[in-house]
């Protein structure tokens, strides 16, 4: 959303927005000339408005949209508009259940090496190259679009209640398939229907990323997955006939994204604190074996603490025994309690039932009651050598900066 709100404000079109509550992007946004309301109210809508896009993880009673469609103002939800803004473009479409944000950066990067100066809208911000530390409030590419002036979009098209069938990419890269979005998708077969549904839109042959696996330079964002989702970039230079060694020169300097093993700081006895965005079984798995990849490399001989908030009730219930297993492989966990996000309160599952499923698995873990309550004991424990992540699609990255000296 945030992506096409600084689009239209590229153009110098006149922009307004509503958000629960401020943070960087919406702090941002205002900076570029934004108007952003924080009180969600249909007094927000106005007649001299012509557009009116939203969400589609809103409901159809959100008092905005009930508003605007009452006085008759055109509505167009964000996949939607998304189509729109690729019709004309020559679009590559990256989209899987887990990578798409890395992916679409690794690619968009290695495009602008090019010089093919794609325009990009991406569901995170892009670090600037080079980056190897810090946080991204100081970053002068902190942003998710990016304005180019060729005829190529680099986009991220999220599977998310069909949300890419929006999209007739020219290119279209799957980086994986798995069960997630259950509150949508009855099972994994209806998933995979609509991933080929998403492909049989696209134009192009079918090439398999991975026999570009030998060809990844050393990367400094850790993990088997990021070599994967380098593969899969590798293939798109590939296709677009970029020289090899120009791909692999972006590549081997890409520092990833806003919220995918970044780096925020220390705490004060000296162990290091990173903010990830997984939120499902296998990107938990894929983010903590990066960080043991990681601590092995950088010989830090402590533990891995993970402070995770689950995100959502019905996925963690769906899939509480595969969140027990992939959270039992780090050291310590502090579990906080399920951020609902756009769901009701279901008591058949909550953070201490998940917590009794690890104890299970020999995991040592604490449930917290909030966010205060777990920096307590992160600070507690954490100690120089060790490595903290706080994880999860919540707001659970406002805790980093709690744990820091």
């Amino acid at each position: 959303m945030s992506a096409l709100a600084r689009m239209f404000l590229s153009e110098g079109r006149e922009v307004l927005g509503s958000d629960r509550a401020s943070s960087l992007v919406t702090e941002e946004l205002e900076k570029l000339g934004a108007k952003i309301f924080y009180e969600q109210k249909a007094e927000n809508i106005t007649p001299d408005i012509d557009l009116v896009i939203y969400t589609i993880a809103i409901p159809n009673d959100q008092p905005e949209l009930v508003k605007a469609r009452e006085l008759g103002i055109e509505c167009k939800t964000y996949p939607e508009m998304l189509g729109v803004v690729s019709a004309d473009k020559y679009t590559i479409a990256v989209a899987g259940t887990h990578g798409k944000t890395t992916t679409t950066a690794m690619i968009a990067d290695v495009m602008i090496e090019a010089g093919l100066d794609p325009t990009v809208i991406v569901g995170s911000l892009l670090k600037p190259r080079g980056e190897t530390s810090g946080s991204l409030e100081d970053s002068p590419r902190g942003t998710n679009f990016i304005a180019g002036k060729s005829k190529y979009l680099v986009v991220e098209a999220c599977e998310y209640r069909r949300s890419f069938l929006n999209l007739h990419p020219n290119l279209a890269v799957v980086t994986n398939i798995d069960a997630d979005h259950l509150d949508y998708y009855k099972d994994l077969a209806d998933i995979q229907n609509a991933f080929d549904q998403f492909l049989s839109q696209s134009k192009n042959q079918i090439v398999d990323y991975q026999k570009y696996l030998t060809k990844v330079p050393e990367l400094l964002v850790p993990g088997e997955h990021n070599r994967l989702n380098a593969a899969a970039a590798l293939a798109v230079a590939d296709f677009l006939k970029i020289d090899e060694e120009v791909a692999k020169q972006s590549l081997s300097k890409f520092t990833g994204t806003w919220r995918r093993f970044e780096l925020k700081g220390k705490t004060k006895n000296g162990a290091l604190v990173y903010d990830d965005y997984a939120h499902h079984p296998t990107e938990i798995k894929a983010s903590i074996q990066g960080a043991r990849d990681f601590m092995k490399k950088k010989k830090l001989a402590g533990r891995l603490i993970v402070i995770f908030q689950p995100h959502l009730y019905s996925r963690t219930k769906l899939l509480k025994d595969d969140f027990a297993s992939a959270l039992a492989l780090s050291d310590k966990v502090i579990l906080l309690p399920i951020y609902a996000a756009r769901e009701t309160l279901d008591e058949e599952i909550s953070s201490d039932i998940l917590a009794g499923l690890m104890k299970g698995k020999g995991a040592s873990v604490w449930v917290p009651q909030n966010a205060q309550e777990a920096s307590k004991i992160a600070l507690e424990q954490a100690k120089e050598g060790d490595l903290v992540i706080t994880m999860g699609a919540g707001d659970i990255s406002q805790l980093a900066p709690n744990l820091l000296e």
